[in-house]
This record gives structure tokens, sequence and C-alpha cells, in this order.
């Protein structure tokens, strides 16, 4: 086989290939599509209400000398490991 020959079977070959990709991609995403449709929820989600978002659940457990402590103790080691950032 000549060159020529050659390269018109890789020509077909790739256009081959790239149509084929095309396709499946097409109708994966076709069918992506109609299963969002088909999967949407009917009723839309309820928001939680404000009070729930305005406290995390464990602030009120923490005592305040355990914080005042706590602030202590990283006040203490950026000094000591960070004197130059004051």
């Amino acid at each position: 086989m000549d060159i020529t020959a050659l390269l018109a079977q890789a020509a077909n070959l790739m256009l081959t290939g790239m149509v084929g990709v095309f396709v499946f991609l097409s109708i994966l995403i076709i069918a992506v599509k109609g299963l969002s449709k088909f999967a949407a929820p009917d009723e839309p989600v309820q928001p939680r209400s404000q009070a729930a978002k305005s406290k995390p659940a464990g602030a009120e457990q923490v005592p305040g000398e355990h914080l005042a402590a706590i602030s202590a103790a990283i006040s203490q080691y950026r000094n000591q490991h960070f004197p130059s950032e004051k």
C-alpha cells in the first residue's frame, strides 16, 4: 500500500471515531436532561427558620472561663512563636 491509501484510511478511521463520540455524547446529554426533568422534585424545599441559623448548637455549652483560657493560650503562643507580627 502506498502512503496516500494509508492516509485516506487513517482519515476515514478518525472521522468515524469522532462522529461516534459526538453521537454518543449527544445521546448522553439528552438522556441526562430527560432524567433531570423526570426526577425533579414536585414541591420546593422549605427553608429552615431564621432562629435555627442564628446560633450554633454548641455555642451555649462552652463556659466563659474556658473561652478566656483558650484565648489567653492562643495569645501566649502567638507572642512566643511570632513576635514580629505585632
